[in-house]
C-alpha cells in the first residue's frame, strides 16, 4: 500500500480528527479510505443513472427475440473463452 501525503488547513484538520473520533474511525486515513469508497459508489450510481437514461431514451423498446438471446449468449461465451485463454501461461 503507498502513502499520499495531503496539505490542509488546521479548521480541516481538526474536522477530520473529530470525525474520527466521533465516527469509530480507527485513523484519519480509514477516515479516508471510506470517503474515496462513497465517492466510488456515488460516481457508479450516476454513471449507472445516466446509461439508464440513455436507453430510455434511445427510442421505442423491442421484444428479445430468440435469435437475440442466442446472439448474447454466443458473445458471451467468446469472451469468457477470451479470457480463460489470456489468463492461461
Amino acid at each position: 500500500m503507498k502513502s499520499i501525503n495531503i496539505s490542509l488547513p488546521d479548521t480541516m484538520r481538526a474536522y477530520i480528527e473529530e470525525q474520527v473520533a466521533q465516527g469509530g474511525y480507527s485513523s484519519v486515513s480509514e477516515y479516508f479510505r471510506e470517503l474515496v469508497r462513497q465517492d466510488q459508489k456515488q460516481r457508479a450510481k450516476q454513471r449507472l443513472e445516466t446509461m439508464l437514461l440513455e436507453g430510455l431514451n434511445s427510442g421505442n423498446a423491442t421484444e428479445m427475440t430468440a435469435q437475440d438471446w442466442e446472439d448474447i449468449h454466443q458473445a458471451v461465451q467468446e469472451r469468457i473463452s477470451k479470457r480463460q485463454g489470456n489468463n492461461q501461461p
